[in-house]
């Protein structure tokens, strides 16, 4: 996996995916960062997802002949380099110029799989364009016409995959945006004029850029049609109300979408029994990057017995992803495949797309690392053997 030429003094001091995150706070105005940064009311979910990594240790095998040893894995019948993708990050054209573009670009150039957020502000037309194989990520509009429409416009886009979020039936207590000043639509102000003002790498790299060349940033692919502009002091944005959705919508779903049906945001066994009965195709183990209900279980706690509940299809994890370690401990413990999100994003702000494709080659290169130093030659063959709750 190559770095792009004329990277590496660029990043000589970006060394992991955590160092992302002190490049970009200093490089995005207060609101912005404190919209990836947060997560919901104490960070209790946040914070135990974390810590959920550090409660198991490895059991390395030793003398193991790993010269050869592969980080190639297998999903929906594409060999990826690596086992982890890119997480769907709303809002990333706000925080990085072409957001979707730059990370859509970069995972292409990696062969790894990117999925789009539905909370995106540039066309899904046009991300699909950048990297064929990339996956759509909805969340679904409350009317089923909606649902309907939309489902069409993604596959007249040429998207294959498709990933439904569940886990967003009423909007989340983000009581951090409230307190850094992000609001969606933003709104003019004093404040938020003196956050861009001292932040001027964003201001003209990324905002005003964005305005010149492509026009006011607008919610593009909640619906079928264009949503709310991203600034604005009248607009309000559609927070179309989810609470009356059920498993009948996913069936629904199911039977209008031909290709590949995942869903995301599954913390129980008994849910993903009935994501599997009505047809879905793979699980993402997910919560939300702690950003929906704060002390919602950590996704590595409840993953073994997911995986046992629907062994006929593979079930992946998102949220707390820091490390290779974290990917290989996730792996042992049944996961398939992992994405990671706000490092990318962060990743993306301070670089584009050779600062997304500089993260994507750190996390590669701790994954075959750390594969030598447990002793083992492929992905496929790290198990709960590996691994010990501590």
């Amino acid at each position: 996996m190559k770095l792009p030429a004329g990277s590496g003094s660029r990043f000589s001091r970006i060394l992991s995916l955590e160092d992302f995150e002190a490049a970009a706070r200093r490089h995005l105005p207060r609101p912005i960062f404190g919209y990836v940064h947060g997560a919901v009311e104490d960070n209790v979910s946040l914070s135990m997802t974390r810590d959920s990594f550090r409660s198991y240790a490895f059991i390395p095998r030793a003398l193991v002949d790993v010269s050869q040893r592969s980080t190639a894995t297998t999903l929906f019948g594409h060999s990826y380099a690596s086992p982890f993708g890119l997480a769907p990050m709303g809002l990333s054209a706000l925080f990085a110029y072409r957001g979707d573009i730059v990370m859509a670009r970069a995972a292409r150039a990696a062969n790894l799989p990117m999925i789009m957020s539905g909370s995106s502000l540039i066309r899904l037309e046009e991300v699909v364009k950048e990297h064929p194989d990339a996956w759509f990520q909805a969340y679904l509009p409350g009317e089923d016409s909606r649902i309907t429409a939309l489902m069409e416009r993604v596959k007249r886009a040429g998207f294959k995959t498709l990933v439904i979020t569940v886990d967003t039936p009423v909007v989340a207590n983000r009581e951090n945006n409230i307190r850094t000043g992000f609001s969606t639509p933003l709104k003019p102000s004093l404040r938020l004029a003196l956050d861009g003002i001292t932040h001027p790498s964003w201001l003209f790299g990324t905002f005003f850029r964005t305005i010149a060349k492509h026009g006011m940033p607008h919610f593009e692919n909640n619906y079928s049609e264009r949503g709310a502009p991203i600034l604005s002091s009248t607009v309000l944005r559609d927070f179309s109300d989810r609470g009356h959705l059920t498993w009948k919508h996913l069936n629904n779903i199911r039977r209008m979408w031909p290709g590949t049906l995942i869903i995301k945001g599954i913390l129980s066994a008994p849910d993903a029994r009935t994501a599997v009965e009505s047809g879905v195709d793979a699980i993402i183990v997910s919560n939300h990057g702690g950003r929906q209900l704060d002390g919602a279980i950590a996704p590595l706690s409840v993953l073994t017995e997911i995986v046992q509940a629907v062994p006929t299809v593979p079930v992946m994890l998102d949220s707390g992803i820091r490390r290779g370690t974290d990917a290989l401990k996730a792996l042992a413990l049944g996961a398939r495949f992992v994405f990671v999100g706000r490092p990318f994003g962060y990743a993306a702000s301070i670089g584009g797309e050779v600062g997304v494709s500089h993260a994507i080659k750190l996390l590669h290169e701790e994954i075959r690392r750390d594969l030598g130093l447990l002793g083992i030659a492929a992905i496929d063959d790290i198990t709960a053997q590996h691994i010990r709750k501590v």
